[in-house]
């Protein structure tokens, strides 16, 4: 699993920039760069209250939908480590995979 780096401080799943799901979605499937096309469709903004329970754990499995990335194989990401970015986020749209890299 790769290590997730999350710099969308604002999500209510982001502990110390590390995913509490455990699992996350990345969409991307007509992408064509990091920021035309990519998003965390796991991102939930911020309401005041966090949504972790227990440690926050570095890796996560990634669920991806960008064919055209050269870390997606079968529709999970197997790049060593991604950065989700979109700090100040008010929806999955305004966040983007920084490590997308076109085929």
């Amino acid at each position: 699993m790769p290590k997730l780096y999350c710099g969308v401080e604002n999500c209510t799943y982001n502990a110390e920039h590390c995913c509490c799901l455990g699992k996350v979605d990345v969409d991307g499937s007509e992408a064509t760069d990091c920021t035309e096309g990519t998003c965390c469709n796991s991102f939930v903004e911020d309401n005041g209250v966090h949504n972790c329970s227990g440690e926050p754990e570095p890796n996560s499995e990634i669920d991806c939908k960008a064919e055209s990335c050269m870390h997606n194989e079968n529709c999970k990401c197997h790049a060593e480590s991604i950065e989700v970015v979109g700090n100040g986020a008010c929806r999955c749209g305004q966040t983007e995979c920084s490590t997308f890299t076109r085929r």
